[in-house]
């Protein structure tokens, strides 16, 4: 059997492998990361061996070296704003393995004609056919981009989401650091280096388009697409489409701020370098290694703080830690004294330099935590047979945002900003920013408060969690222990919850705030509020019928013994509600366990929360998943006997 008649890439299983890189290993993934990482590096080393070319080796009076860099890095970013809405809806309308070969083919080609102009001797030749090349190379990671991170939602599941993502992220970023590190190094070989450059280029090209052919055969998701290929109404179409979600679309604006964020940095490293820090070229190129190393640790790290789901709880932690150590680097960077140009080993030797490099490593380190939750959002939540054209519509906006960057940084330096003063500026802007999206996105400050409860307050083990629904509406059931359990539930759930709570929770100083924020449905006995009743029951079928997940304490109210209490028939009125609404509901039972007489749960002759030291920190408290029951099995007392016997597994 030819590779091109190979099955399609199948659904995962829910455990797929232990860790992100035992991926490496299936064919699911492995072949796609190397096409993508070969992609990265020959981008990034013909990018920078064509730079070095012109600033240092070629003569061209229509292109001078100051403005090479520039010149080179719009042409390249030119194509994202004039493709990226066609390339979406290419990679929605056709089989994905055949966009990427497609794109690979090209990627030959292109890697062909700059071959020819690295090898010319005239410079009134070679610059202008590796320009148009560099268009080109703009152009082939236009395509690839909506394909790229269309792909991975279908070839993994949600368990493998985040840590597929990281590895793309980590691989990408030591893509580009080996990309302009070999091509820096091949250009300068006296005589031969552009040569090198050239056989190096069409090598690289030549080896993705090989690997490619290993990728699974992946479904168009959306074959009856009629494509626009007018790009400038099509891009307003998909960022409209984008917008209906608005955890997606702000997610979208998100990574674009961290495009924003990071190209500020990225931009200024010659700059900083020699200016600031007095170092030659090797020190402006070791702060771009620092930076991806830094990047690839963050994205990696994304897997094991996530336990394995897309938690975007980690999406604040990083943007503190972008804003805490950009504004650190201004403080390390200032005030160093003048010195003459150092080496890198004279650089290093200097221990007011380690804070510089401790500072950006951090930096980059939690922007890869900030940013790899982000996208794999937007795949998990984006609708699939929009995905990739939601795709594309973000790789338009961090263009945009990008372009911005480079305007702004362009600014304050002409308006006589020191290089660590608009790092400084970038870190206040960048908390403000983070802020701002929280509040409009609550979900994410949510998730990060339910981060630090699981992760700090208490040692929160999550068992069966594989039975809580990736998709769809289902009733969570659960014994009511503290007054923090919903928190701990919002842990263990990729997906929001909207909870069922007794009204009186909602006049607590914080805790009333937070559930609020978190849309609970407040709700009081029919006897006392007969009104409120029904509209709890009311918003609860909504939520139902969204196909979201929704969450009940069956016993009405927190234990006061640790005890598990009979379940009222409230469990019954919402799959009597469904029912009418025609779904058939699953009812996920589950237990916490060894919460009572912790610092928010009520003790014997006592209440909660009123002895701070009470179990102390870090005490281990867990959650048991059953597997899911028919809303035609499920009766009160049934459940009961459910949650009880999750109680003690």
């Amino acid at each position: 059997m030819s590779v091109d008649k190979a099955v399609p890439v199948s659904p995962p299983p829910v455990h797929g492998h232990p860790n992100q890189f035992a991926l490496l290993k299936q064919r699911r993934f492995a072949p796609f990361f190397w096409t993508q990482f070969s992609g990265a590096a020959n981008d990034n080393l013909f990018k920078f061996a064509f730079t070095v070319m012109v600033t240092y080796q070629l003569s061209v009076s229509w292109l001078p070296p100051a403005l090479a860099g520039l010149a080179i890095g719009a042409l390249f970013i030119l194509p994202f704003l004039l493709f990226s809405a066609t390339s979406g809806q290419v990679t929605d309308k056709f089989e994905k393995t055949r966009v990427i070969r497609f794109v690979k083919n090209l990627e030959v080609v292109i890697m062909l004609i700059a071959a020819a102009g690295f090898m010319s001797s005239n410079p009134n030749v070679q610059v202008p056919v590796l320009l148009g090349c560099t268009f080109l190379m703009g152009l082939h990671s236009t395509i690839f981009g909506p394909v790229k991170f269309a792909y991975l939602p279908q070839a993994l599941n949600e368990r493998e989401l985040t840590g597929g993502n990281g590895m793309v992220e980590m691989g990408t970023f030591v893509a580009i650091l080996l990309g302009q590190v070999v091509g820096g190094l091949m250009v300068a070989v006296p005589q031969v280096g552009p040569d090198y450059v050239a056989i190096a280029c069409v090598a690289l090209a030549l080896v993705g388009r090989l690997v490619s052919q290993f990728i699974p055969l992946t479904p168009a998701t959306d074959p009856g697409l009629k494509i626009n290929w007018n790009p400038v109404t099509e891009t307003w179409r998909n960022l409209k489409l984008a917008k209906e979600n608005t955890v997606v679309f702000r997610s979208m604006l998100g990574i674009s701020w961290m495009w924003f964020f990071g190209a500020v940095f990225l931009s200024q490293f010659p700059s900083f370098a020699k200016e600031v820090l007095h170092g030659n070229e090797q020190v402006a190129s070791l702060l771009l290694v620092v930076f991806s190393i830094g990047i690839a640790t963050g994205s990696l790290l994304c897997e094991v703080l996530s336990k394995r789901h897309v938690e975007i709880g980690l999406v604040p932690v990083g943007a503190i830690g972008m804003s805490v150590f950009a504004i650190d680097l201004y403080f390390a960077s200032r005030g160093l004294p003048a010195v003459s140009i150092m080496s890198v080993g004279d650089f290093m030797s200097q221990h007011a330099h380690w804070r510089v490099m401790i500072d950006l490593a951090l930096l980059s380190l939690f922007a890869g935590l900030y940013s790899v939750p982000m996208y794999a959002l937007i795949q998990l939540r984006s609708q699939p047979t929009h995905r990739a054209r939601i795709i594309a519509a973000n790789n338009i906006l961090n263009a945009l945002f990008m372009i911005v960057s480079a305007i702004l940084a362009g600014a304050l330096l002409k308006a006589n900003f020191s290089i660590p003063q608009i790092f400084l500026f970038v870190g206040l802007a960048n908390a403000v920013v983070a802020f701002y999206i929280f509040m409009l996105v609550p979900e994410y400050l949510l998730r990060f408060i339910a981060l630090i409860a699981s992760r700090l307050v208490y040692r929160f083990k999550i068992t069966g969690d594989e039975n809580i629904p990736a998709q769809g509406a289902a009733v969570l059931t659960c014994n009511h222990v503290s007054f923090v359990d919903p928190v701990l539930l919002m842990a263990a759930s990729p997906r929001p919850i909207y909870f069922v709570m007794d009204h009186r929770i909602f006049k607590m100083p914080v805790l009333g705030w937070l559930f609020r924020l978190a849309k609970a449905i407040p709700i009081a006995p029919r006897t006392e509020d007969p009104a409120l009743y029904e509209a709890a029951f009311e918003a609860a079928a909504k939520v139902l019928r969204d196909g979201d997940l929704l969450a009940i304490f069956p016993e009405g109210g927190i234990t006061k013994n640790g005890e598990l209490q009979a379940f009222k028939g409230g469990i019954m009125k919402i799959l009597e509600n469904a029912e009418r609404d025609g779904l058939q509901v699953p009812v996920i039972p589950m237990a916490l366990t060894n919460l009572w007489g912790s610092f928010f749960s009520r003790v014997e002759k006592g209440n909660a929360m009123v002895k701070p030291f009470r179990r102390g920190a870090f005490s281990r408290v867990g959650l048991n998943a059953g597997p899911a029951l028919a809303a035609a099995e499920v009766q009160p007392e049934a459940l009961r006997d459910r949650v009880a016997a999750l109680m003690t597994a």
